[in-house]
């Protein structure tokens, strides 16, 4: 007999039902170390005091009217965006996967608006996760997402990841809307994007009159140390979808573009019933007040440091368990020797918390508030997880 939640989850025998900061409290009681934060979402730790406060507050007021009418959070909060970043306009959603659905309407229409309807084509890479819809599935185009879910959605054209010669063939063609892309693969194994190709991605998409849309929903929002991980290469996109960290675990997502790649979305071409409302939105101002502060993200980089250089003495002496360390501040992955999946449940044992990732990885993303106290007991308890895996290698 089916469950009544539909079982499309692989779940890990836990129930947490308490957080504090970098914590997780098991119903049995149990202290688990969270270097997962719910997939890069709990960036300001679980139960953050001041996001408690700006939810309660707002609860206390108005939690829903719809896009009918003016939305007072909402407006504070596109404001605060457009003023820290390259955007000229916002538009909310509730989840990454929902962001990626309007990118991929906006550049589209972008072009059709402008005498180029044939322009449709969306270039992606091999790894990419773009979120569960069928655009999200076809445009990464993966058989472990799109197998059984056929006919996929047309327009999406998948390169190589890093491979920039068949990128720039590919940018040529006269079909060519915009290039879609993470700065940093997530789902894909922590891969970040090297600067120079970011800089190459930028002037390919100037010289065909393409747009460039970055998907930063899992390395945005001071997770790479900046506050948008696209800020190291020295560039601006023209679409960004952003989500996962900037409601600090309330459900939120954002595209942010230029106005010249959103002149065509007028009203009446898309919408959304409960995006922008005013609870998650007073939630995400906090949110980007406290993570756009630069002591703030200094002290993320400081911290990424730290985190990283115990993580390359932590490699080094467990070649049987892992390979090595890559990504950037603290999204950071650790290429396993061992399967990644033995890591992430023997790691339990450990009441540690990671998450796995394609190419052999597991992730690190714990919150951007982790102590350095708390970065020393994350290594203790990895280093006790990889001495049990390599007994089974």
């Amino acid at each position: 007999m089916i469950a009544s939640v539909l079982p499309t989850y692989s779940r890990a025998p836990l129930t947490f039902v308490k957080g504090e900061g970098v914590w997780l409290i098991e119903a049995d009681g149990r202290r688990f170390l969270d270097l997962g934060a719910g997939i890069a979402v709990n960036a300001l730790g679980h139960a953050h005091p001041a996001l408690v406060e700006a939810l309660t507050t707002q609860a206390g007021k108005l939690w829903h009217t719809s896009n009918l009418y003016h939305i007072g959070p909402q407006q504070e909060l596109a404001d605060a965006l457009v003023a820290q970043t390259f955007a000229d306009t916002v538009f909310f959603t509730n989840s990454g996967t929902e962001a990626c659905e309007l990118a991929v309407k906006m550049a589209r229409k972008h072009h059709h608006d402008a005498g180029h309807p044939e322009r449709s084509d969306i270039l992606t890479f091999e790894g990419a996760f773009h979120g569960r819809s069928s655009a999200g599935i076809a445009a990464a185009g993966s058989e472990k997402m799109t197998a059984g879910f056929g006919p996929l959605l047309p327009g999406f054209v998948h390169l190589p990841f890093g491979d920039m010669d068949a990128l720039e063939k590919a940018a040529a063609s006269s079909t060519v809307a915009a290039i879609m892309v993470e700065p940093v693969q997530g789902e894909g194994g922590i891969r970040p994007l090297a600067d120079a190709d970011l800089k190459a991605m930028r002037a390919l998409c100037n010289k065909h009159g393409i747009l460039l849309i970055l998907d930063e929903v899992q390395c945005g929002v001071g997770r790479t140390g900046k506050l948008f991980a696209h800020e190291w290469a020295g560039i601006t996109p023209d679409i960004m979808m952003v989500a996962k960290g900037i409601g600090g675990g309330f459900p939120l997502g954002a595209v942010l573009a230029t106005e010249n790649a959103a002149r065509a979305m007028t009203a009446g071409t898309h919408g959304s019933t409960y995006g922008g409302n005013p609870l998650a939105c007073a939630v995400g101002c906090k949110v980007l007040e406290i993570v756009g502060d630069p002591a703030f993200l200094a002290d993320v980089n400081r911290k990424a440091g730290l985190l990283r250089q115990k993580l390359e003495s932590l490699v080094a002496g467990n070649p049987a368990v892992f390979d090595s360390v890559r990504g950037l501040g603290l999204m950071l992955g650790l290429k396993c020797t061992a399967p990644n999946t033995e890591i992430v449940q023997t790691a339990y044992g450990e009441n540690l918390l990671t998450v796995p990732a394609a190419d052999n990885t597991v992730r690190l993303l714990p919150p951007l508030t982790i102590t350095d106290s708390e970065i020393d007991e994350a290594i203790a308890r990895l280093e006790r997880t990889a001495v049990k895996v390599a007994l089974h290698v």
